[in-house]
C-alpha cells in the first residue's frame, strides 16, 4: 500500500531523480536494484527509502 506522496508503508524503495521508482521487500533486494542501476547509469542520484524508519539514505 503507497501513502499519497508515493512512498510505500512497509519495505524499501528506490527514489531515482527524486522520484520513487520501484519497491522492494528487503533491504537486500533494494540494494541490489540500487547496485545495478548506479553501475548502468553512473550519474544517477539514488536513495535508499526504508518505510519503517521513514527516512531515506544515499546510494554512493
Amino acid at each position: 500500500m503507497k501513502r499519497s506522496n508515493g512512498l510505500p508503508n512497509n519495505g524499501y524503495a528506490l527514489i531515482v531523480d527524486g522520484q520513487v521508482k520501484t519497491e522492494f521487500t528487503t533491504r537486500e533486494g533494494a540494494v541490489a536494484g540500487a547496485r545495478d542501476l548506479k553501475r548502468r547509469f553512473p550519474v544517477l542520484q539514488i536513495r535508499l527509502y526504508d518505510a519503517e524508519a521513514k527516512r531515506a539514505e544515499e546510494f554512493a
